[in-house]
């Protein structure tokens, strides 16, 4: 049996949609994922799958471009031969669209989670509670199709994992990782500096992670106290030195959910624009700092709108210090 799994925005989504990945792979004899440009650094790293697919969907991009048949064409082409369809979303996305279009390429059996009516587009039709982390509502999914989870749900990627003892020193640091994916969830950079400064008085090593567009931030933020390792790393590099990591501090963002899969502690800098309930890192020792009830939440905002960014700019280096002594303990 060919299954094909979807989950189609970010690396973070990928990566918590892993999961899930494995229970149908305990079943399956091979499993396609199919992902979006954005998550595809992350699908390649999933255990449990044979081979990924990657199409970029006009209903879940951000950066959309027009819907073009000829796209359409080429994914049905993509898919064509898979026996059954798992559609992974968030609970503010549709599998419908997407469903139709495995209809078209001959997939004769597809599941989703959907509030909507499916008329014929969905085999099955499942229904999950609010607020369940987003691992969980995968394996929902998952189990309800036939796939039960399997024993270890955590978060988990590939090994082996390189060695970067050469970048950072050997193990035994404090990873910074100011950046995100949306300024809206995003620490500030001189609150991030400080934490650096702060950490590094206590006796801790500090390592500052970004990718190549964030070296900048990451240079700002290191100053004279951490190392700055921005744009110096592939995802999986990045994820080994998340692995070496004492604790990593991080926003809501797809290295915190890596930090998670590589089993780090994480002290979460979390504004509630989506809910902490449904994205908080999953499965690791976690201290979620925040707001949490700030004007802002469940706005899913991509830019702050609230003057000041109250909701994160409130916690200060000292919080952070403390939050990761205890994610330590």
């Amino acid at each position: 049996m060919r299954v094909l799994v979807v989950r189609l925005d970010n690396l973070g989504d990928v990566l918590l949609s892993g999961p899930a990945v494995r229970a149908v792979a305990d079943r399956a004899d091979e499993v396609v994922m199919l992902c979006g440009p954005r998550g595809r650094a992350a699908a390649d790293l999933l255990p449990g799958v044979d081979r990924v697919v990657e199409w970029c969907a006009p209903w879940i991009d951000p950066e959309p471009g027009p819907v073009e048949a000829a796209e359409l064409d080429r994914l049905t082409e993509l898919v064509r031969g898979v026996d059954r369809a798992l559609i992974f979303t968030s609970f503010h996305q549709s599998p419908l669209p997407l469903a139709l279009v495995l209809r078209l390429a001959g997939v004769g059996w597809i599941g989703g989670i959907s509030d909507d009516y499916p008329g014929s587009l969905l085999d099955l039709r499942h229904r999950c509670e609010s607020d369940v982390p987003e691992p969980e509502r995968m394996l929902a999914l998952a189990a309800d199709a036939g796939f039960p989870a399997p024993a270890d749900t955590r978060l988990r990627i590939k090994g082996p994992l390189p060695d970067v003892d050469a970048l950072t020193g050997g193990p035994g640091y404090v990873v910074v990782h100011p950046g995100t994916s949306v300024p809206a969830r995003a620490w500030p950079p001189q609150r991030c500096a400080e934490a650096v400064r702060v950490l590094a008085a206590e006796g801790r090593r500090v390592v500052v992670t970004g990718h190549r567009e964030e070296k900048e931030l990451t240079a700002e933020v290191a100053g004279a106290d951490g190392l700055d390792l921005g744009g110096r790393t592939s995802l999986l590099e990045l994820a080994a030195v998340l692995a070496g990591a004492d604790a990593v501090v991080a926003g809501n963002t797809g290295p915190a959910h890596l930090a998670a899969a590589v089993g780090a502690p994480v002290v979460s800098l979390f504004a509630p624009t989506v809910p902490a309930a449904r994205w908080a890192p999953y499965g690791v020792p976690t201290v979620l700092l925040g707001d949490q009830n700030a004007p802002c939440e469940d706005t899913r905002a991509t830019v702050c709108p609230i003057p000041g960014h109250p909701c994160l700019s409130s916690v200060t280096a000292d919080q952070v210090a403390a939050a990761v002594k205890e994610v330590i303990r």
